[in-house]
């Protein structure tokens, strides 16, 4: 089962003459982890913000769990991406006042449906990933770096979704602090078992990944533009 179908989507921003994405076909299939490669501006974070919902495809179909995205309404985008997308970004966007259960809780409250075992589930992400339980009542903005991308991960599955994306995460990481944010990424999709897309510039990260998409050979909107690698 195709998790995403892209068919014949464009996409300009606006007080643009070009499209930033001009993509005819495109299919990720359910459970599938995906290594989305391109250089900067090769249109990586424009895909993933049509994917998440939080932009809108301006021709063509764009469907995740065979709904297609264009046909709700903000308030339904919302709430499906809050239901079926987590979201890893490259800045964590964690709610700084809010401690790390008020963050992780703030994500449940979106979906409009909040988890009968949050508590539970919320300790079980935390030890996946190597985070003490007592971080659980301290506050974002008290935590290292590290710290915060995990806190960032648990907050992504929280919600139990079935699509993963992630934009860049690793692009500020030393090499080692890279691999071990890799390492524990990857360990709880392996047992979240969700379809993830993750969105980087560097090629040595490809190990970890079923499938290499080079945006460049799909999106249209590149082509007679120099390489860029």
């Amino acid at each position: 089962m195709s998790i995403i179908s892209i068919e014949n989507i464009r996409y300009t921003w606006p007080r643009s003459d070009s499209p930033a994405l001009d993509i005819s076909g495109l299919w990720v299939e359910q459970g599938e982890t995906v290594f989305l490669r391109g250089a900067s501006g090769s249109g990586k974070s424009t895909l993933l913000g049509l994917l998440a919902g939080t932009l809108t495809v301006q021709s063509g179909t764009l469907k995740i769990l065979d709904t297609e995205l264009i046909s709700l309404s903000p308030r339904e985008r919302d709430s499906f991406r809050a239901n079926n997308i987590g979201i890893v970004f490259q800045q964590f966007n964690l709610i700084p006042f809010l401690t790390v259960e008020g963050n992780l809780r703030l994500a449940g409250r979106f979906s409009g449906e909040p988890r009968r075992d949050f508590r539970s589930k919320s300790e079980d992400l935390l030890k996946a990933l190597n985070l003490d339980l007592g971080l659980l009542q301290r506050r974002a903005d008290t935590l290292s770096v590290g710290q915060q991308q995990r806190v960032a991960i648990a907050r992504a599955l929280i919600n139990d979704p079935e699509l993963l994306l992630a934009d860049e995460p690793t692009s500020a990481l030393d090499a080692d602090t890279r691999d071990t944010f890799m390492s524990l990424l990857m360990s709880v999709r392996d047992a979240s078992d969700c379809t993830m897309i993750f969105a980087s510039h560097d090629r040595s990260l490809m190990k970890y990944f079923d499938t290499e998409i080079e945006l460049s050979e799909f999106n249209r909107a590149q082509e007679g533009k120099a390489s860029r690698v």
